[in-house]
């Protein structure tokens, strides 16, 4: 069930990111929608911890995953540049996640 709550706090971290740029451009009644998704993933990534995910490796994913999102996200969206550069670095934040994520796990 950790899985679970981590997996909605980082969907809910990069809607509350996404919504603060859009809220740059558009209604302030965007920063409601980003209070509130910041609220919602604090709250999920603590019912996460409650479910004995490792701080470590539940940070990470959410940093990590957020970040890769975020980027990919703003380029579909907000017509940003992603380059190779950024793409590799991704790729990197990925496989250092990975890495922790195992690295508990043999702990």
């Amino acid at each position: 069930m950790a899985w679970v709550f981590l997996a909605a706090a980082v969907v809910l971290e990069v809607g509350g990111t996404m919504s603060l740029r859009a809220a740059t451009h558009a209604s302030r009644w965007w920063y409601l929608g980003v209070g509130l998704c910041y609220a919602g993933a604090f709250v999920l990534l603590t019912l996460a911890l409650a479910n004995s995910m490792p701080l470590g490796v539940a940070y990470g994913v959410w940093a990590a995953s957020g970040v890769a999102l975020t980027a990919v996200l703003s380029r579909l969206i907000f017509k940003e540049p992603l380059t190779l550069m950024m793409t590799v670095g991704i790729v990197m934040i990925c496989g250092g996640v990975l890495l922790i994520e195992q690295g508990a796990v043999h702990a």
